[in-house]
Formats: C-alpha cells, sequence, structure tokens
C-alpha cells in the first residue's frame, strides 16, 4: 500500500521539517503549545528554518528552543543575558530572521537591564515571554511577575506588586506589543506570524501556566500534599500529568479561565475598534484593564515607521559577517587622511 507524501509548503518542506528534540517539559505545560505554534507559523509562512536564529536564556521557557526549528542554529545563553548576545549575532548577520525565547525570572528579574534596552534599540527580534510568575526550574518561587498576594506552598504569600511585561514594553519604547494566552493557540499562531513580519523589537507576552509550582491543591493524592507528607529515601523529582488549558472566544469577549491551582483569570481580546498605533490610549486601556483586573490579548501596540538598529547603523544588505579584510579594514589612504585630521 502507497503512503501519502506529506504535506509541503512553498519552499518545498513538510511541518516535520519545523519540529525540534521531544520536549522534556512537563506534560501539560503551556510552554509546549507555544512551540507548537511557532512550528505552524514558520510552516504556514513558508520560512527557511537555516535562516532562522534562535536565542534563549535561563528557565524552562528558555529550554523550548530545542523543541522547534531543530534545523536552524540556536544560542542557549547566560541568565538575563539574552539579549546582548542576540544583538551581537543579528548585527554581525542582517540576513538572519532573531527569534528568542525567554521567561519572566529570565526577562524580568536578572534580565530587566538587558530587556529595558534591547527595546528602545528597536532590534529585529521576535522576544516571546513566556510568563507564568514562578520559577520553574528552581522549584517555584514567586517571579517578578506574579501577583501581589499569590500564595504558594513553601514559599508563602508574596507582598509585591508584579512587573507587567506588556507596559514595560510600550513605556520602553518597543515598536511591537501583544500579549495572548498559551491556551489560545489560535491567536498566538497569529500574533508570532505577525511578529516574524515586523522590522523591529516584536514582544510577545504569552501567558503560560505552570502545571506543577503554581497550584495549591491540598488532596491527598495531589503532588504538592505528596511532596509535604513523605520521607524520601533518594531526591527523586517527579511531576503528575496535567490537561493543558484551552480556550476559544471572539474578539472584544470576556473569558474567566480557571487555571491548575484553582485561581481564576480573566482574559479579554482587543476588538476590531481598537488602534494598535495610539500610544497614550493604549497605556490608559491598560491601566483601565489592571483595575478591572482584566488580562488583555492580542496586538497592543504597534509603530512600523520607527527606524530599526540595523537602519541605524546604515549596515550593508550584505551580513559584516561575510566580509574580508580588505573591506573591513580602511585603506592606507584613509588612514593616513584621518591621521592628518587629528595631529
Amino acid at each position: 500500500m502507497a503512503t501519502r507524501a506529506p504535506k509541503v509548503n512553498l519552499v518545498n518542506l513538510s511541518k516535520t521539517d519545523y519540529r525540534g528534540a521531544p520536549t522534556t517539559l512537563c506534560q501539560g505545560c503551556g510552554h509546549n503549545s507555544i512551540s507548537s505554534q511557532i512550528i505552524a507559523a514558520c510552516y504556514e509562512l513558508s520560512l527557511v528554518p537555516e535562516e532562522i536564529v534562535k536565542f534563549s536564556g535561563i528557565g524552562c521557557s528558555s529550554k523550548a528552543p530545542t523543541y522547534f526549528l531543530g534545523r536552524s542554529f540556536g544560542f542557549n545563553s547566560l541568565h538575563g543575558r539574552m539579549p546582548s548576545l542576540a544583538t551581537g549575532a543579528l548585527f554581525a548577520d542582517t540576513s538572519l530572521r532573531g527569534l528568542a525565547m525567554s521567561g519572566d525570572g529570565d526577562t524580568a528579574s536578572i534580565g530587566m537591564g538587558q530587556f529595558k534596552h534591547v527595546m528602545r534599540r528597536n532590534l529585529p527580534l521576535v522576544y516571546i515571554v513566556a510568563n507564568n510568575g514562578v520559577y520553574g526550574l528552581t522549584k517555584g518561587q514567586f517571579s517578578a511577575t506574579a501577583e501581589e498576594g499569590l500564595q504558594l506552598k513553601g514559599h508563602g504569600q508574596n507582598p509585591y506588586m508584579p512587573i507587567d511585561i506588556v507596559w514595560e514594553a510600550i513605556v520602553s519604547q518597543a515598536t511591537f506589543v501583544a500579549r495572548s494566552f498559551a491556551g489560545d493557540p489560535k491567536q498566538v499562531k497569529e500574533l508570532v506570524k505577525a511578529a516574524l513580519n515586523h522590522r523591529g523589537i516584536a514582544i510577545l507576552d504569552i501567558i503560560s501556566p505552570c502545571v506543577t509550582f503554581n497550584n495549591r491543591d491540598d488532596a491527598y493524592h495531589s503532588y504538592a500534599w505528596g511532596k509535604e507528607h513523605e520521607s524520601p529515601l533518594h531526591d527523586l523529582f517527579f511531576v503528575p500529568a496535567a490537561e493543558e488549558i484551552l480556550v476559544d472566544y471572539e474578539e472584544g469577549e470576556s473569558k474567566e479561565v480557571k487555571l491548575h491551582d484553582g485561581s481564576r483569570i480573566i482574559l479579554r481580546k482587543l476588538d476590531k475598534g481598537h488602534d494598535p498605533t495610539d500610544r497614550a490610549h493604549v497605556l490608559s486601556m491598560l491601566e483601565e484593564a489592571n483595575r478591572q483586573q482584566e488580562l488583555l490579548t492580542g496586538l497592543i501596540y504597534i509603530n512600523p515607521e520607527a527606524p530599526s538598529l540595523f537602519d541605524l547603523y546604515n549596515l550593508p544588505a550584505e551580513p559584516l559577517n561575510r566580509l574580508g579584510q580588505d573591506r573591513l579594514r580602511p585603506s592606507q589612504q584613509v588612514l593616513d587622511e584621518i591621521n592628518g585630521l587629528m595631529f
């Protein structure tokens, strides 16, 4: 019996060509859903994987690039230092598309300084923040985006006001700012597509609930209760499977979503009448949404006219790392002219 050939896109690649290694993240983790939508977006846009370079820092989210675009080169940086690595790599080769995957700890805590500067420089980079409010790799401490008053087992109550990634991006002059929810795959995919076609910094704050640590389950068969009452012979670590949270709702609608820990968030999709180029209105809208305890999702702000970092430095079309010494070094005549002006 003949097997059916896989469906291919305009560059003659199948969806499989955009996948990476099997995930080692917890079953039901929203980060896996984000990875799936990156795969789908790149496949549907007919992008060549070798023309995309991936960047990440440290954290569960920063492991995710392993699970998509296996044919693309990638760099895993020091904690919070991904933006400077991405700046150097993309400055050296402007022909590549940059795709970064970070987390709320990697971006909003140790990496906040670099996050602010990569936005003001408008580096052409898709910067995804998989945001779950906890440090998953170090067993669930509060991150800088955790809401005030959040109670977590073993960590007490969070006394601090949270950092809003979207708010920080807009006030830092980012030229593309969006928010989504990992359980809304259709919206995530379309936002990733739009971000990949933006010439400038594209910040995507994607709420991705942690199925392991951001919970308050007191049932005797729960992970939290078992961990508190066990007498371990070895330091073993097991995370029970959880169902991925999926939502489906229309533009302009609000939807309450129950998370794995029993807490609830209210999502509201922006309607068609929203003007994402009106920065003052966007900031006012975010302020009102925070008062209403709503999480706005969609393309929140965009400025397609701002010059990118490449424009500011008037970089040539040919990548700098392809230029030979004869073109990179100034000629003796030029050096003599410079020295003549100085002395």
